[in-house]
């Protein structure tokens, strides 16, 4: 992580535990946001308003958080309005590294070697971990936000005309509905697999197991009478399950320990991944290689290195 603005310590997956031994998520910590006029949004300060050519996307294909905003900003169709990085794969001892891996791309903005020089350059003093994704402004040299899911809803609203009105991934009428289911995927299954990888004690791990298996029987059951989750149509609902889900059998279902059952076991849960692989521009997001470099590169949990060569996951026969 960084330590007032200085790289200090080879990358560790374990951002942080409890005395329980229960792996803790770092918070977000710029949280600016992009309107159509410049007003400040939900938090932060104004001043970042919505124009072509102006904002930067940084992502991993590995990540499933970056991945949500590479979703909407395809949905969106903000790729003219929006650029875009992605770091390569394989985790290396400072974080994430801009290069030449197939599907990466180096950093034409700032020309960052590690994504940590970009938080470095945005503030001199910043303790903290290097995440994906990030929003970065040209015009102020800085981050705006790197939280993926105030990104998504600045993608879906904060554009203005600028982006496609053929999804609107936060409906107002649908938002409670959007937010409570949000609000249970996220801790059990979006973060609960990592809870299980990077757990330190086998009671820490076993929670998040259970928890991660209990609710996927409970989406199993939700699916059974409708294709998406909340009113019938496509929401940032979906987009957060879904980067999940397509990572789960190549990743999370072997190195990560959650191996009761695949997404394959779940009729209703595979059908889901492949309709939303459908979307058109959904499946272009989804690079399985990137994925299993990604994961199987973290050394404290595959020292050798090794990656695997299955799973065989015939809905994404297709994909990168």
């Amino acid at each position: 992580m960084l330590v007032k603005g200085k790289w200090s310590a080879d990358w560790h997956p374990v951002q942080a535990k409890d005395e329980q031994g229960r792996f803790l998520r770092q918070t977000s910590s710029f949280r600016n946001w992009v309107t159509p006029d410049g007003a400040p949004g939900p938090t932060g300060e104004g001043g970042f308003k919505a124009e072509p050519g102006r904002y930067h996307l940084y992502v991993a294909l590995i990540c499933p958080w970056a991945s949500r905003t590479l979703i909407a900003r395809r949905l969106k169709r903000l790729e003219d309005i929006v650029s875009l990085s992605v770091v390569e794969p394989a985790l290396t001892d400072q974080g994430w590294r801009f290069g030449d891996y197939p599907g990466s791309t180096p950093d034409a903005i700032n020309g960052a070697t590690y994504m940590h020089e970009l938080y470095s350059r945005a503030d001199p003093d910043f303790t903290g971990r290097a995440t994906v994704p990030v929003l970065w402004d040209r015009q102020r040299g800085t981050i705006v936000n790197n939280e993926s899911a105030d990104i998504v809803r600045m993608f879906n609203s904060g554009f203005g005309t600028l982006a496609s009105g053929a999804f609107d991934l936060y409906p107002k009428a649908l938002a409670p509905e959007i937010d409570r289911i949000n609000d249970s995927v996220y801790p059990a299954l979006n973060n609960g697999v990592y809870r299980a990888g990077f757990a330190t004690t086998q009671k820490a791990y076993e929670e998040a197991f259970r928890g991660v298996f209990a609710m996927l029987g409970e989406l199993e059951r939700h699916l059974a009478d409708r294709a998406f989750l909340v009113g019938g149509q496509l929401t940032e609902a979906d987009i957060r399950l879904f980067v999940t889900l397509v990572r789960f059998d190549a990743a999370y279902h072997g190195l990560f320990k959650c191996n009761l059952r695949r997404i394959a076991d779940h009729p209703r849960l595979q059908a889901y991944v492949e309709r939303v692989l459908a979307i058109p521009g959904v499946r272009e997001t989804v690079n399985m290689d990137h994925v299993k470099r990604g994961y199987y590169s973290i050394k404290a949990l595959n020292p050798t290195g090794i990656v695997p060569v299955g799973p065989e996951l015939p809905w994404l026969k297709d994909a990168a």
